[in-house]
């Protein structure tokens, strides 16, 4: 015979550790999201072919921080704990910092 436990992730224990486990994705968010603007805002001329692998390289960076984040957010708290939302923001983020790389 099974003993049935009680649930450990009570919703009212959720807030706190969400803002716990969401401090970790937000430094990386935060940095990817400055870097992703820096990319969109940088306008390079027909000529400036090293500023054009700037871009490149921050847009790519941008990319490798929220697929850094994603990697965290797949973990078993985070699944529990956090919503389908904060798999939003990185995925938009790389994709528009991806298409700046390709598109420089």
């Amino acid at each position: 015979m099974r003993i049935r436990r009680e649930n450990i992730d009570l919703p009212e224990d959720q807030g706190c550790l969400r803002w716990v486990l969401g401090v970790p994705l937000a430094l990386l968010y935060g940095p990817a999201a400055y870097l992703c603007y820096t990319a969109l805002a940088a306008r390079p001329g027909p000529r400036d072919h090293p500023w054009r692998e700037d871009v490149q390289a921050v847009a790519y960076l941008s990319v490798g921080l929220c697929l850094l984040g994603l990697l965290i957010s797949v973990t078993p708290v985070f699944l529990r704990t956090m919503g389908r939302w904060w798999y939003v923001l990185p995925l938009l983020l790389a994709a528009v910092a991806f298409v700046r790389a390709k598109t420089v």
